[in-house]
């Protein structure tokens, strides 16, 4: 028994000791997850909350969640992280994640996020990366927007899909939508786990248990003397 509680008290001494976020429990409770390394999940620089998604264009639960999570993080003016995680079998959504990257750093960040919104919306009519080439050409003439002839040249934009995806791995998501609400303390998984359960639905209330936790972390840190 104190050899369990040694390595008990190991374990967390060195999650803290490596910075890596521990499971935590902003609402309700959450699903136990199988990630490996949460020194990943983090906030965006300069806020205490933020919502991390790894998702898959052509994933089904991933277009349901999708304007939940919009309207979830924009009511309460938190980061929405995307991180790409095209599944192989979806033969047409890595080429889909690189032209949302393509635009998202060559021409608007704002019509990156819309474009995504539209094939996650249009996404039935989507099986082949011909209809993807027709519906993102289709779309880029409503948004008066120039087809580029050739999207990734260098294979930059590739490299940068393939490096969100090697992040998946590195945690281990193991099936899309993964939403985490995540602080610099801790993280709580709203879908993605195998035990589920996974509603996107929870999001909000999850959210504002998380901002409700740093707050009142916040409230109980003595301040330094000057």
């Amino acid at each position: 028994m104190r050899l369990r509680n040694l390595f008990a008290s190991f374990t967390l001494i060195s999650a803290f000791a490596f910075g890596a976020p521990m499971q935590a429990q902003f609402a309700g409770t959450g699903p136990r997850d199988s990630f490996r390394d949460t020194s990943i999940l983090r906030p965006k620089a300069g806020s205490k909350v933020s919502v991390i998604v790894f998702e898959d264009l052509g994933c089904p639960a991933c277009a349901h969640a999708h304007p939940i999570e919009i309207e979830a993080t924009q009511k309460y003016h938190v980061p929405l992280i995307r991180y790409d995680f095209p599944i192989a079998a979806h033969i047409w959504t890595f080429d889909g994640a690189v032209f949302a990257r393509y635009l998202q750093d060559k021409v608007n960040p704002t019509l990156a996020s819309e474009y995504r919104s539209a094939v996650f919306a249009s996404q039935m009519s989507i099986g082949s990366k011909d209809d993807l080439r027709n519906f993102t050409t289709h779309w880029m003439q409503q948004h008066g927007q120039q087809m580029p002839f050739v999207i990734d040249p260098a294979g930059e934009l590739a490299a940068k899909v393939k490096a969100d995806f090697d992040l998946g791995r590195r945690l281990n998501v193991m099936f899309t939508p993964t939403v985490v609400v995540v602080t610099n303390n801790g993280y709580q998984v709203v879908c993605g786990t195998k035990e589920g359960p996974s509603d996107p639905t929870q999001l909000s209330a999850v959210i504002q248990g998380a901002i409700a936790q740093t707050k009142s972390v916040s409230s109980t840190t003595p301040a330094h003397p000057r």
